[in-house]
């Protein structure tokens, strides 16, 4: 079996194009979509991520205020920045680029962000209006990957979904949307026995641990859809996912490649919340 490949580059340039419209719209009425991102330090991963989703704001007909802060800002000056923004009328999303360095409590921070200026679905409020199954705004890389199982036909009503990795921005995120869609969820962590006996259960399977190739191809049942949200830079600089590609594949309905695959729908996410944030203010 050679599993097909679920493309995030070309279901993203899809939506974005919907998404261009929309912003069209709204701007001709006067609310153009404002996303402000904040980044604090010089951590190289970190500015390649605030690139990249300001370059694809100003594609897309958005307003993009990039706001950079030294290493050693203090916590009390971020949170003025951020409550600056909660005021700006003009502003409707507020990221702030994690992780902070280490001196910033980042939970805090994140609290700072206005519930309806939190685009990045991490705000207390919002996490607790996922858990109802009334959110305001989902995490942009769960939201990400429920759209590319949407758009791709994956029926997960009554399917056996398997979650590995439970941090607050994907795994547990991740497992809520699942289930409130009919998935049946395992989510795995770091003391998890027998991984693999969980991940042959698996019809759809997303791996977000952060190890290069941790998840190999007799780890996985035949056919199962695969979903890899993981990025790992190896020793040679080539890019990987947690999952094993090329085993994988062998075995897998569907998969999503390393890189091109969650990333693109992640940025994608990102606009479609800030638009849904500019609909609910008017």
């Amino acid at each position: 079996m050679s599993a097909q490949i679920i493309s995030g580059t070309e279901l993203a340039a899809s939506i974005r194009e919907t998404i261009a419209t929309r912003a069209a719209e709204l701007t001709a009425q006067g609310h153009q979509p404002g996303l402000a991102v904040v980044l604090v330090g010089e951590d190289p991963a970190s500015q390649v991520y605030v690139r990249n989703k300001v370059s694809a704001c100003e594609k897309a007909g958005f307003k993009s205020v990039m706001h950079r802060m030294p290493e050693n800002t203090s916590q009390d000056a971020l949170v003025g920045l951020v409550e600056q923004l909660n005021a700006d009328p003009t502003i409707h999303g507020i990221l702030v680029q994690l992780p902070l360095p280490r001196h910033l409590d980042s939970h805090l921070v994140i609290e700072s962000i206005s519930a309806e200026k939190d685009v990045d679905g991490f705000h207390i409020s919002n996490a607790g209006l996922l858990m109802t199954g009334k959110p305001l705004f989902r995490p942009c890389t769960p939201y990400g990957v429920m759209k590319m199982l949407e758009l791709t036909g994956i029926d997960l009503r009554g399917a056996e979904a398997v979650v590995i990795g439970a941090s607050n921005i994907v795994g547990k995120p991740q497992a809520m949307l699942l289930l409130q869609q009919g998935a049946t969820v395992t989510l795995c962590n770091s003391k998890t026995k027998d991984l693999k006996s969980h991940c042959l259960r698996a019809d759809v399977l997303v791996v977000a641990v952060g190890r290069p190739n941790m998840i190999t191809g007799d780890m996985i049942k035949p056919g199962a859809v695969v979903i890899d949200v993981g990025i790992n830079r190896l020793p040679d600089g080539k890019l990987c996912g947690d999952v094993d590609f090329e085993s994988a594949s062998e075995v897998a309905g569907w998969i999503t490649p390393v890189p091109g695959g969650v990333g693109p729908m992640t940025i994608t996410m990102l606009l479609q919340n800030t638009i849904e944030a500019v609909e609910r203010s008017i």
